[in-house]
């Protein structure tokens, strides 16, 4: 009963709260910018989880890709294509979707909390090897060096790509 009120615990359940209700407003809000912005919200809760879980490398990189560079992308995509920013009644679906929509969540989560129970039962997590950044950023930068810049190239192209097809009229 102590270990649920450890202060860990309970920065788990409160960023939990606010990702769960982000996630809710990306996909009822009927404002796309607004729906970025609460995706900022889910995506801040990731990197505020993996503080907690102590893995420092993986939350920077969530902030600087996704935060950075991905929000980035989607804003300026909204921006770029000219897409309504303000609240807009076709983005709204039917509520007979509204209620296929909750039916298959509900059944994605039963389906995702079995196979959590029956996948990790009998897992002990007490003795968990932490790997080190210096070790991630080796790996990165050695092993796999020549796919990370193709990755960036093509990335790279994309946005490219992108832009070009955004401003052609």
């Amino acid at each position: 009963m102590l270990a649920l009120l450890v202060a860990q615990n309970i920065a788990f359940y409160i960023i939990a709260a606010l990702m769960v209700v982000g996630a809710i407003r990306v996909v009822t809000t009927k404002n796309v910018m607004h729906a970025a912005l609460w995706l900022v919200l889910v995506l801040s809760g990731a990197a505020a989880q993996y503080i907690l879980l102590a893995a420092e490398f993986v939350a920077i990189t969530q902030v600087l890709v996704y935060l950075g560079a991905i929000i980035v992308l989607f804003l300026f995509g909204i921006m770029l294509t000219r897409a309504k920013t303000g609240n807009d009644d076709d983005l709204d679906n039917k509520k007979s979707a509204k209620f296929i929509g909750a039916g298959i969540g509900v059944l994605l989560l039963g389906l995702m909390s079995y196979s959590l129970i029956d996948g990790f039962k009998d897992t002990e997590f007490g003795n968990l090897m932490v790997q080190r950044t210096a070790e991630v950023s080796d790996s990165i930068f050695s092993t796999y060096l020549l796919p990370f810049e193709v990755l960036s190239v093509l990335l790279l192209a994309a946005l490219i790509g992108a832009i070009v097809i955004a401003r052609r009229d």
